[in-house]
């Protein structure tokens, strides 16, 4: 029979007891007719006590299982767990296989009442010293992530950390590496075109020898980590609305978000485990993508997400907008031959129905031809009077422009907070009366600034630079065809019966 000796450094308190200095006092503990018998040493060195997840621990478990271990020696109680469940179990497995469990610093004897009754109290206190250890590094990760420090993690491609003092605190800032950040312009810019999807943009940075300089290569899903990362934004105004409107929390002051710095997302979803959900907090390092950019990148991110299930093809340029009503699917076109002659129609199929067997389809034969020729005569009908000025998207993100939308949302906040007020029904007449003033300035304010920012708009068109968008689409070939079905249309909807509802987006 073996005595082990254990020890373990935690790796949540750096300072902690080393592991050689516990033996030591562990073998202290061996009586003189004990001196003669063998002496295992078990080492767990940087392992927590919250679980019992540790090499050394698993080896020392396994020997006791074995019947060979007559008696454990730690340096203290906590040093084999810090979870009171945990220890009680394997002080169980030690009663089980007839092993005595003696710790250097604390004395009683296991096999007693009174021993146990020691034990269990330790173990509480351990546990609470852990709880209290996590709760605080929580809280202290929270606020530092708060005041706008960089928390870590595998670093955004295009920057590097460097050293840096923030509110008089020693940490890390973000970097730009000029190489890097050439490619980051570079995939923002192209994404933000027309008909490139992701697949089409990992193919254009290979073709093109715009390779990763991280040594890696360009994969769909690292483009996609790149693309929705709000560290590389030009954070302002319409991008605090984004977030805004998606349920984050926002913790930079709206003031601060004048388009020169980037911001950092993290936390998760809100569950009932965590009601904070998701923050966002602006950074020091400045932004380098335009917003106007990035949104655009962002509301191609999200159509993508949203399109996964159905079944694209390139046989309509309508493919992905035709619906199903009675099973929600996507319907694609099929070809098949439909005369003694040979001759091959496309006909669109529901997916419900070829592919979830959920649906038995349309009762009636719905062409592809068919339905594109009425889809475009719409569309040429919409277009037929317009005439379209082009913008210069880039005068319209100006900081007098961001300026003016950051006011509109201070004045949007401060309205909503008089409304509430209001409506609450412990403040007298006379004060309702001065809140309604209030909000009649508010009113008149915020319809001055719309007044400014229309202005800008105006200033912004080129009107020289016109164009005849029904002549557009009358020469448009198969990629412009599909790019403006799916600026112009929400959904098509086919009924059982063959009849089409079409939903525009104007």
């Amino acid at each position: 029979m073996a005595i082990v000796i254990y020890a373990r450094k935690s790796v949540e308190r750096e300072n902690s007891i080393s592991c050689e200095t516990q033996l030591e006092y562990c073998r202290t503990m061996l009586k003189p007719e004990e001196r003669g018998e063998e002496v295992l040493a078990i080492i767990d060195n940087g392992f927590s006590g919250g679980n019992t997840d540790r090499d050394g621990f698993r080896k020392m478990m396994k020997l006791i299982s074995q019947g060979t271990v007559s008696k454990v020696i730690v340096y203290k109680i906590d040093r084999i767990s810090r979870s009171l469940s945990d220890f009680m179990k394997i002080l169980d497995d030690f009663r089980k296989y007839h092993v005595e469990f003696v710790s250097s610093q604390e004395s009683f004897d296991t096999p007693s009442p009174y021993g146990e009754m020691i034990i269990k109290l330790l173990m509480v206190f351990a546990e609470f010293e852990r709880t209290s250890t996590i709760e605080r590094v929580t809280q202290a990760y929270a606020h530092r992530s708060d005041m706008g420090f960089y928390m870590g993690g595998r670093c955004p491609y295009g920057f590097e950390l460097v050293p840096t003092v923030i509110h008089n605190v020693r940490t890390k800032k973000l970097e730009p590496i000029p190489e890097e950040i050439e490619q980051v312009y570079c995939i923002f810019e192209r994404y933000s075109r027309e008909n490139i999807s992701l697949r089409r943009l990992r193919d254009w940075l290979t073709a093109e020898n715009h390779l990763h300089l991280k040594g890696t290569a360009w994969t769909t899903a690292s483009l996609s980590t790149i693309l929705k990362n709000p560290i590389y934004v030009k954070a302002d105004s319409d991008i605090y609305q984004y977030y805004e409107q998606q349920g984050v929390r926002i913790i930079s002051d709206l003031s601060a978000f004048t388009g020169e710095y980037g911001a950092q997302l993290y936390g998760h979803t809100k569950t009932k485990t965590d009601p904070c959900g998701k923050k966002l907090v602006l950074l020091s390092h400045c932004g380098i993508i335009d917003s106007s950019v990035w949104l655009k990148c962002q509301h191609k991110l999200q159509k993508n997400r949203q399109i996964t299930n159905s079944y694209s093809n390139t046989t309509s340029w309508l493919a992905g907008k035709v619906i199903c009503e009675k099973c929600g699917y996507t319907m694609t076109t099929v070809k098949s031959k439909v005369n003694k002659t040979g001759e091959i129609r496309r006909y669109f199929n529901c997916t419900g129905k070829s592919h979830k067997r959920i649906c038995t389809g349309t009762k009636v034969t719905i062409y592809a031809e068919d339905m594109e020729k009425m889809v475009y005569d719409c569309i040429a009908s919409i277009l037929s009077d317009q005439k379209k000025e082009i913008v210069s998207v880039q005068s319209m993100d100006s900081p007098e422009s961001n300026g003016i939308k950051l006011k509109l949302l201070e004045i949007e906040k401060s309205r909503q907070q008089l409304v509430d007020t209001i409506l609450a029904e412990d403040i007298s007449r006379d004060m309702k009366e001065l809140l309604n003033q209030r909000a009649c300035r508010l009113t008149q304010e915020q319809n001055l600034l719309t007044g400014q920012l229309n202005a800008l708009k105006c200033k912004a068109k080129e009107t020289s630079a016109m164009f005849d968008p029904e002549q557009v689409w009358k020469t448009a070939d198969y990629d412009c065809r599909k790019s403006i079905a799916m600026r112009l249309i929400h959904q098509i909807v086919v009924s059982e019966n063959g009849d089409v509802e079409i939903t525009w987006t104007i």
